[in-house]
Parts: structure tokens; sequence; C-alpha cells
């Protein structure tokens, strides 16, 4: 399969060749499921708490004897039975990252850019670089390579000053190949490479 090639004015200069295996292979909608939910879940907080009854403010004492007051026992009023007492069972902080088997995160990526290409989403550039930083000529390289929306902008190590002229725009990711994941691919409209990302990703998950 061969992909077009353009400049930064959105002018084709080449092609490049890439293994249908690769970015023309079948889209597994489930793979990318699991690595999108995954990574949501990488990223909760889980800072929730809730208070037992060894927690919650209150006295231990036994509120009165055991028998003979014909009200039912009790031990103490930190009891989950009672207004105010400990939460039995309730959330505490945890982790909910976990992790995928490797071949699972690489097929997931595989299929989203291989949906992609089939959308002709996939922007294959030479560089992705600017001379200064600012927004405003961030913004018109991005309309000029055709961006309107979300866009994951990719490349073999991110340009500094095109990384700080892109970080406060709503929905435009800039990451470096090795950290790209299913879930920014699936997530953008449109997604912007360069030829030597490209060639790292296929050598990655081919």
């Amino acid at each position: 399969m061969q992909l077009d090639v353009v400049n930064s004015s959105n002018q084709k200069v080449g092609s490049i060749d890439v293994r249908d295996e690769v970015f023309g292979g079948a889209i597994n909608d489930g793979l990318i499921w699991e690595s999108v939910v995954r990574a949501n879940a990488s990223e909760r907080q889980g800072t929730h708490a809730t208070k037992n009854r060894a927690n919650v403010s209150g006295s231990g004492k036994k509120p009165w004897r055991q028998k003979g007051t014909g009200r039912a026992r009790v031990g103490e009023i930190r009891n989950p039975l009672w207004r105010k007492g400990g939460t039995v069972f309730g959330p505490q902080p945890r982790s909910y990252d976990y992790t995928l088997p490797k071949k699972v995160e690489r097929g997931a990526l595989r299929a989203a850019l291989a949906e992609k290409v089939k959308e002709g989403r996939l922007v294959i550039v030479d560089t992705l670089s600017a001379g200064e930083i600012k927004t405003k000529t961030a913004i018109a390289l991005l309309k000029t390579l055709g961006v309107d929306g979300k866009a994951v902008l990719i490349d073999v190590a991110v340009d500094e000053k095109l990384g700080r002229s892109v970080r406060n725009l709503p929905g435009i990711e800039f990451l470096a190949s090795g950290r790209l994941t299913a879930r920014s691919v699936a997530n953008a409209d449109r997604v912007i490479a360069t030829t030597s990302a490209l060639e790292k990703l296929q050598e990655a998950l081919g």
C-alpha cells in the first residue's frame, strides 16, 4: 500500500510504502474498546473513601445494658445500623490501573490506525516543527493540513516549539510515536504523522 506524503503547505512531495498487515488489516473494534477502557481506568484517581465504625466520631461506650431494657441490644453509637454510624464495606482509596497483554495493545493500535487509513483521515507529512512558539502559527498549520476538530500529531520526538504552541489548543495532542495509544488515535478526527514516525510505528507493530 502506498500513501501520499505532503509538506506543511499540504502539497504532495512524495509517497511512502506501508505494510498492508499493519495499516490495511481488519478493524477489530473489540481490541480498540479494551485498550480505551484500560487507558480510561488508569487515569481514575480512586481517592474515594468512607468511614467505617472505627473512623467515625463518637463514644465506644455501650449505651445501655445488654438485657432487661426491652430494647434491641447495641454495643456503641458508631454502629453501622444507626444514623451517623460507620459505613459497611464502603469504597476505599484504590488504583484502577491494570495492564493488558502487549499483543492486545499492539493489535488495538493497528486496528485504530487501519480505521483512520480506511476513512482517509491519516495525513503523512515530511516534518512537524515550528520556527517559533506561537499558537496562532500552529493553528494556521493545522488548518492547512485539514484539521478541523480533534487531532493527534505524531513524531519520533516531540518538537519543543510546536509542542508548546499546540498544548493549549483543545482536542489537540502531540505525542512521540513510542507513547501513542489506540485511545489517542480513536479519539481524533484526524491523525497527522511524520514519515519517520510512521516507519517507527510500522516497525513496532509489524
